[in-house]
């Protein structure tokens, strides 16, 4: 089981030094998260400052842009890294894609399964040199002239990586993604009722099999290195956790613990501007179940045991920072419980 750090910043120039410090800590790879900023740019830098970590968007929103874009950044990016790329996509929320990046919204998994083949074909044809015809329901490529296509890519199109969290994407993940990532707002119960399932399902109508799909597992974590770090750590967990609870795309995963009508509360709070006060409506069970909760030291040990049996890839995620030898640690310990183990 590999382990993945957040390439997360406030500053795009503080991307080199930031990843400086991912790689001192040991990190096997890199994600970014599209908050508040975008997903791809910083792996430009981090391409040039790395040598062997994997770099994976965990997810770009892939309705705020079309299939040429996605498929230009990239095999920029997948050229600039000599082949450690993953271009991971996911949808977001309907009122995120027409309210915040202005764009129009449809059938999420239709579309999705669209995208995934326009960009394929674009890449086909880069490598390939045949014809551009692509024509789906919401996209068609018929035109790729000389002057715009790439040459060739000598490490081949990057994999292409799926987050989902509904049984309908899941499914659609499991029949055309070379990953699959598990969102942090995930438990083990849902995982193993929900999610595993569906991706069977997407696997045998794609008439493939669990070796053809990498699986990855975002997981938040509160954890520090004293008593106050550790206090604030927690809280903002319970926030994360609360924020999360109150997007409807993510309330079945509080329906299948049986907190479903937590989702309604933190919903009405949010249109009240009550941000901060949800995070105290997050129970010590809950946090729990969505995140792994502990000393530095327990951290690792607990990691392994939710995870190390089936996951390939593990993103760390926190809300706050991490103390660089707290990380190391963590990361130490994975590696040390995990190495020699199939995943």
């Amino acid at each position: 089981m590999e382990v993945d750090g957040g390439l997360i910043f406030d500053d795009l120039a503080a991307v080199k030094e930031k990843v400086e410090e991912l790689r001192a800590i040991g990190y096997d790879g890199m994600y970014s998260f599209e908050g508040a900023s975008d997903g791809f740019l910083p792996f430009a830098i981090a391409a040039e400052h790395t040598e062997t970590e994997t770099l994976s968007t965990q997810v770009a929103v892939a309705f705020a842009r079309n299939p040429l874009t996605l498929a230009y950044q990239a095999n920029d990016l997948q050229m600039l890294s000599k082949g450690r790329f993953i271009l991971g996509l996911g949808t977001q929320a309907r009122q995120n894609i027409e309210k915040r990046f202005s764009m129009p919204w449809g059938k999420p998994v239709t579309r999705m399964r669209d995208m995934v083949g326009a960009i394929r074909a674009i890449q086909r044809t880069w490598q390939t040199g045949e014809r551009l015809d692509y024509q789906g329901e919401y996209y068609r490529h018929t035109k790729m002239q000389p002057m715009f296509t790439p040459k060739p890519n000598p490490h081949g199109p990057p994999p292409l990586m799926l987050g989902a969290i509904g049984k309908p994407m899941t499914r659609a993940a499991g029949e055309l993604a070379d990953w699959f990532v598990v969102i942090p707002f995930s438990t083990p119960a849902f995982v193993e009722k929900t999610t595993f399932p569906a991706l069977h399902e997407g696997l045998e109508a794609g008439g493939r099999t669990w070796s053809d799909l990498g699986i990855a597992v975002q997981c938040m974590i509160a954890t520090g290195a004293d008593e106050r770090s550790y206090d604030e750590a927690l809280a903002r967990t319970r926030y994360q956790i609360a924020f999360y609870g109150s997007t409807p795309i993510y309330a079945k995963a509080l329906e299948a613990e049986g907190w479903g009508d937590l989702h309604p509360v933190l919903r009405k709070m949010t249109r009240e501007n009550r941000w901060l006060e949800m995070g105290e409506l997050i129970t010590d069970e809950m946090c729990e179940r969505f995140a792994v909760v502990g000393e530095p030291t327990e951290i690792g040990p607990k990691l392994v045991e939710r995870f190390g049996g089936w996951v390939d890839r593990l993103s760390i995620v926190t809300t706050y920072r991490l103390d660089p030898e707290v990380a190391r640690k963590i990361v130490s310990d994975v590696k040390a419980l995990t190495a020699g183990r199939g995943s």
